[in-house]
């Protein structure tokens, strides 16, 4: 039981956090930057994939 808390509690915390890494991603000074350097924020890559790695853990839990 706690368990499958625990999973939910991830799954919704990794869709936030990885909405907050596209919105740093999508903002209008990454782009800017994006077109004058090449380089895309940390911020923006550690908001996505940790978001992503939080869903997988949390469905993994679900199980």
């Amino acid at each position: 039981m706690i368990n499958k808390f625990i999973g939910v509690v991830l799954i919704i915390a990794g869709v936030i956090i990885a909405m907050w890494g596209y919105d740093i991603y999508d903002s209008a000074s990454s782009q800017f930057s994006r077109a004058l350097s090449g380089d895309t924020p940390l911020e923006a890559w550690a908001g996505m994939v940790g978001g992503v790695i939080s869903i997988l853990i949390g469905i993994t839990r679900l199980k």
